[in-house]
């Protein structure tokens, strides 16, 4: 594979002794024996407990570099600098560096299906484009900030975090926790990001099994992502409806946790969904 840039992504760098011990008691996921040159994927929540800003961050010597969407990269840098009180951190935006696809990088946290992720030079390769790019992301599930979602808009697992590997229930604090918590223990996890296959499908567009139970929120032709309420999708597909886009049929993609979610959202985990 060729290495390529991925498109409106800066780099967020955190460097000091201080950096772990600082992102330890702010962020979703955990930094206990994060070695260097390894991956982690995570957020910032607001104290009610919705998304500020989602990345990936690469544990390296000094500290971290946090693969954050441009637009929301500045945001994101101001509220650390807030928290970061005495802690003997920098935290700045480097222009130079930048986030790429690659055969010689790291795995990405989010899925086996991206390719691997790696912090190049800016300008060093060539950037793909946006549509490249969604073609690559849409089909694997993972949402983005900017296109599926923006600032304190949703919950960690609205966009499926908890099941990619960047939110770490068992931690002893982070902003948010307790709202995050509370809400898996008593599982009321009403939304999902779901990745639907069918034709010409567009973000926006509203996704309807007899009743309407969400919206694109990014797509390619034939692969988009969709914010899905997941309660009112079992009790459709039970009773038989068929999932549609514009009064066209589509097939959501089933993972084994989704399909679990599912079921248990009706009350009886043996009901099938098929």
């Amino acid at each position: 594979m060729q290495t390529r840039l991925v498109p409106n992504r800066s780099i967020l760098v955190l460097d000091g002794p201080d950096t772990i011990a600082l992102l330890e008691r702010l962020v979703t996921n955990n930094t206990g024996n994060w070695q260097p040159g390894e991956a982690r994927y995570g957020a910032l929540l607001t104290p009610q407990g919705k998304v500020i800003a989602d990345f990936v961050a690469h544990r390296i010597d000094t500290g971290a570099l946090l693969d954050v969407a441009t637009n929301a990269v500045g945001d994101l840098s101001k509220r650390l600098k807030m928290f970061r009180l005495r802690a003997k951190v920098e935290i700045d935006v480097d222009g130079k560096l930048a986030a790429a696809i690659t055969d010689d990088g790291v795995p990405d946290p989010r899925s086996a299906a991206l390719p691997q992720h790696r912090i190049v030079e800016a300008g060093s390769v060539p950037e793909m484009s946006q549509a490249e790019w969604d073609a690559i992301r849409i089909p694997a599930g993972v949402a983005e900030w900017g296109s599926d979602f923006v600032g304190a808009e949703v919950f960690p697992w609205e966009i499926n975090m908890d099941r990619q590997g960047g939110v770490d229930l068992k931690k002893g604090c982070f902003v948010g926790q307790e709202v995050v918590s509370r809400t898996h223990r008593r599982g009321k996890l009403r939304k999902r990001t779901v990745v639907i296959e069918g034709k010409n499908l567009q973000s926006g567009q509203e996704v309807t099994a007899g009743v309407p139970v969400g919206e694109i929120t990014s797509a390619t032709d034939t692969h988009a992502l969709a914010r899905l309420r997941t309660d009112r999708l079992a009790k459709a597909l039970q009773a038989g409806e068929t999932l549609s886009v514009d009064g066209q049929p589509v097939q959501h993609i089933k993972t084994d946790w989704l399909e679990e979610e599912l079921a248990a959202s009706l009350g009886d985990g043996t009901e099938s969904l098929a």
